[in-house]
């Protein structure tokens, strides 16, 4: 992850998780990923789960714990969709709020 569009820009965070497609009258996915922060600035990790409805322009996922920095932590992850390249590339902007965090 990186804090703009360009992909030579440093690495802030890494996302590990999994997703995958589910859903018979609307396309969208169930995902659980890790937000995984190892800088200067933060040490831990933020976990977001849920359904993305990716066809919308926005959705929202919630913030649903931490490790580290992050522990207890809760929030809302706003996605939206920035680039799509067929079916092997995608790029999403996340702007997430964190109301409630114990660091």
């Amino acid at each position: 992850m990186t804090m703009d569009q360009n992909m030579l820009s440093e690495q802030v965070a890494r996302v590990q998780g999994f997703f995958f497609y589910h859903g018979k009258t609307k396309y969208d996915t169930w995902l659980s990923w890790s937000v995984v922060f190892n800088s200067t600035q933060h040490k831990g990790a933020l976990n977001i789960m849920g359904e993305n409805a990716f066809m919308e322009p926005t959705r929202d996922l919630p913030v649903v714990g931490g490790t580290g920095d992050f522990v207890m932590t809760r929030g809302i992850a706003t996605f939206m969709t920035d680039l799509v390249e067929g079916s092997k590339y995608f790029r999403v902007k996340m702007d997430i709020k964190l109301y409630e965090c114990y660091y």
